[in-house]
């Protein structure tokens, strides 16, 4: 290949996903390739392609920085291997033959030594990686607390990226605590399906009238509503601490 190409695919993360991964970002995506943001919170629509876009993302990182070291966090295994199922199929593209680092059961080890990893979604069996350059969190809102802070340090050395994507899922948990009052080094980005061309509004309307209101605006709207298990919902204990207390409804 040109190394003129090869230099403006390094630099633009999204003309590599369109002309060397066979995938089309939207404006959104694209945007979000090409800026490469140091820590992003991705509160984001089902169906959004949140997943595809930061395997995208692991692609490039691993495919022009060599020897670096991407780690993909998930409530799940299967949700790791799943993640990884995109990341190969953009490996195809490259025609790039897949094989693992022969340490890790869900991985990818690229001819240059970068290394693509998933790890299980267990705090006590993630330990021991270091200088990580891109650290991707899935379905954030459903991982772990303390497997959220176990991670944190692989950063410290190499100052590397953290890509945290999810579609909320109640009012708790670290996704929530950061997007609604996390420091200001963390890019936000909310998408919903208002702005996402290829939902059709006949499975929102579905959607709405089989699962409800709630359900609708949490999944689709990047709302943050009331566990489904709760007592007490976050509407009555915000007029708690209002004026309006004695009026409880209860």
């Amino acid at each position: 290949m040109d190394s003129r190409i090869e230099q403006y695919h390094a630099l633009d993360a999204a003309r590599f996903a369109r002309e060397r991964l066979g995938f089309r970002p939207d404006a959104r995506q694209s945007d979000l390739l090409r800026r490469a943001p140091r820590r992003v919170l991705l509160n984001c629509t089902r169906q959004w392609g949140k997943s595809t876009v930061t395997a995208a993302r692991a692609l490039h990182k691993a495919y022009f920085w060599p020897r670096s070291l991407t780690l993909v966090v998930t409530p799940g295994q299967r949700q790791s291997a799943e993640f990884m199922t995109k990341a190969s199929a953009f490996l195809r593209e490259l025609e790039i033959k897949k094989r693992g680092d022969g340490v890790n059961a869900v991985s990818i080890l690229l001819p240059n030594e970068s290394r693509i990893v998933g790890l299980p979604g267990n705090e006590a069996t993630v330990r021991g990686f270091s200088r990580v350059s891109l650290l991707i969190v899935d379905e954030a809102a459903r991982v772990d607390d303390d497997l959220f802070r176990a991670v944190q340090p692989m950063l410290a050395v190499g100052d590397g990226e953290q890509w945290v994507m999810s579609t909320p899922f109640g009012r708790e948990g670290f996704f929530y605590e950061e997007w609604m009052h996390g420091s200001a080094e963390w890019e936000r980005v909310s998408v919903t399906a208002a702005t996402c061309p290829w939902i059709p509004r006949k499975h929102l309307d579905e959607v709405r009238a089989r699962l409800g209101e709630a359900w609708y605006r949490q999944e689709y709207f990047c709302e943050f509503g009331d566990a489904e298990d709760a007592l007490v919902s976050w509407e009555v204990l915000d007029r708690m601490w209002s004026a309006e207390w004695p009026d409880l409804g209860l």
